[in-house]
């Protein structure tokens, strides 16, 4: 018995290492969440039309955010805009795309004039120097995300993407600051356009392949469940 001792020793510790292996193995494995969140979202389709809004949510990788390093300045804006030619930049642009009356446009696009509707806030806005042109998923999130890996020409185009309509919005510059660069489980507009919301910021995320926390998921879940007629349309940027 006395001589079995080394080998009853020997298997044993075999026997251990065998265990704690595979744990090593995942642990270094695993990837960080913010790479596990966008390998999620890369699932979805690179285009979808009038889907629900629970199905397009489910379509949405989840990963923790980080902020460091995020600076406005690293998101070029605004810029020329769709006619580099009209003297009107990217914010004007904008804005009178989404005038109700249109403004008379002067020298150097100056706007004066027309009527807006603001839809965060449900209010009318009777002069353009009172509306901001918010970024649906503002470019905090955005980085937060992962626009911190994008290159300064793909942030730059986040910023100025009239390409989808859900990705730019003129509202009153009063809503604007209070959503700041807060996320749906921070802040919502009124009740009237949450539906509304909730599909653009998950058609933004969509386009351009960002995750959500799950703090976020949370709550574009509850509004989903409030909003069953909700549908979302989108069509990816390419990376």
């Amino acid at each position: 018995m006395i001589k079995k001792l080394p080998q009853i020793a020997a298997v044993l510790a075999l026997s251990v290492l065998s265990i704690a292996a595979p744990d090593a193995a995942a642990t270094t494995a695993q990837p960080s969440p913010t790479a596990a969140g966008l390998a999620t979202a890369a699932s979805a389709p690179e285009a979808a039309q009038d889907v629900p809004l629970f199905q397009a949510l489910e379509w949405i990788g989840e990963a923790a955010e980080s902020r460091d390093g995020y600076s406005r300045d690293l998101f070029k804006h605004w810029n020329k805009g769709l006619n580099p030619t009209d003297g009107c930049d990217t914010r004007k642009e904008v804005i009178l795309s989404e005038a109700k009356l249109a403004p008379e446009t002067g020298a150097r696009c100056a706007l004066s004039g027309g009527r807006w509707f603001s839809e965060y806030d449900q209010v009318w806005v009777t002069a353009a120097s009172s509306l901001d042109v918010d970024h649906m998923v503002p470019l905090a999130e955005a980085w937060d995300s992962g626009a911190s890996v994008w290159t300064a020409a793909r942030r730059e185009a986040y910023a100025n993407d009239q390409g989808a309509s859900a990705s730019l919005i003129a509202v009153s510059g009063s809503s604007n600051r209070s959503k700041s660069d807060k996320d749906p489980a921070d802040w919502l507009p009124v009740e009237g356009f949450r539906c509304e919301y909730a599909s653009a910021w998950v058609a933004t995320k969509l386009r351009w392949q960002l995750p959500a926390d799950p703090a976020e998921r949370d709550t574009l879940t509850r509004l989903a469940e409030a909003c069953p007629d909700t549908t979302v349309s989108y069509e990816q940027v390419p990376q």
